[in-house]
């Protein structure tokens, strides 16, 4: 069974409502949604009709797609997936669909050498692979990096979705700090990827400064309608984070210049794979290799730096110097 483009959004969207637990659904706040939604995407503004949701919840609740949704009605009004967990991004698609897929990924080969497309490369590469598996369970030709533990990647889409369209979000937060959870009015800007960990740029209303969020922090949020959106100015996102290595930083702090020296054996590896983009080698002899890099001085800085142990030493600056050597120093403590 084929599915056409607007009923995928609907599906889609439907979906993303039910896991966003946060707040209760009635049918008419999922058309609601659904209308919006597609206006957003399509431009189409003759909104959607409640049989036709209807009758999407109903297949989807079925094994016509292969989904079926543990949808429920709770107080004979409120929709919900009995299951907290569940999404029909997890649901298994038919081959004629991978066999479309297949296509679309031939497609965007042809592309890959040109440098627009330079970014794409591994997301190409992902594509393909997993739907070359889901049709051969005994060939993976390549595997990357992933966490099938960590939470909040079905914050993603959703955030990405307020993000692009200017969308003031009710976040409830719990920091790691933080003994319970807050809600807080917040502005999105960005969303942004660390080692294989998703961070969201905000700002929360009233308040001067951005703030990062981890997305396996957010507990829950939804969209604020009647609240006007504040864009952030005089930051250019794209570049937000060039002087830096992660993304714990404030708009006010400045890149230093830090000048770190590796042994012998570590060097090869530190200039075939820098520690930023900034890097440059100021001198090279049998001692090892002295490198350059220009960043803010944070806390991934410092956890970079001690993951080498002791092949590496900060010769610069003085402040970031005695702040490692006091770290290896009570860590060192520990195995006495």
């Amino acid at each position: 069974m084929s599915i056409n483009k607007f009923a995928l959004i609907r599906y889609k969207t439907i979906d993303d409502c039910l896991r966003n637990r946060y707040r209760k659904w009635t049918l008419e706040d999922l058309i609601e949604k659904v209308a919006d939604v597609i206006y957003e995407y399509e431009g189409i503004a003759s909104g959607v009709s409640k049989r036709t949701i209807q009758a999407d919840i109903q297949l989807m609740r079925s094994d016509k797609l292969g989904y079926n949704a543990p949808i429920i009605v709770k107080d004979r009004k409120y929709y919900a997936y009995s299951d907290p967990a569940y999404s029909i991004t997890n649901a298994p698609i038919n081959e004629g669909d991978v066999d479309k897929m297949k296509e679309i990924v031939a497609v965007l080969k042809q592309f890959n050498g040109f440098s627009y497309f330079d970014e794409m490369s591994d997301m190409i590469a992902r594509l393909e692979n997993n739907l070359y598996k889901s049709t051969d369970e005994n060939r993976n030709c390549i595997q990357f990096e992933n966490n099938h533990q960590l939470q909040g990647l079905g914050h993603i889409n959703p955030l990405y979705q307020a993000t692009r369209h200017k969308k003031a979000l009710l976040i409830e937060y719990k920091s790691f700090k933080a003994s319970k959870a807050q809600e807080h009015i917040c502005y999105p800007y960005l969303l942004k990827e660390y080692r294989n960990r998703w961070f969201l740029i905000a700002r929360i209303k009233n308040a001067p400064h951005l703030i990062t969020m981890a997305l396996d922090r957010i507990i829950g949020f939804q969209e604020l309608r009647k609240e006007k959106f504040v864009d952030y100015e005089g930051i250019n996102f794209d570049q937000y984070f060039d002087n830096l290595i992660g993304v714990t930083k404030s708009e006010k702090e400045i890149a230093h210049k830090v000048v770190l020296q590796i042994d012998k054996k570590h060097a090869p590896y530190v200039i075939t794979k820098p520690l930023h983009h900034s890097q440059e080698v100021l001198k090279e002899d049998g001692a090892g290799t002295i490198i350059c890099i220009e960043v803010i001085l944070n806390y991934e800085l410092e956890r970079e730096i001690l993951g080498f142990g002791e092949h590496i030493r900060v010769l610069s600056p003085k402040s970031l110097a005695t702040r490692i050597g006091q770290r290896l120093e009570q860590a060192a403590l520990g195995y006495r």
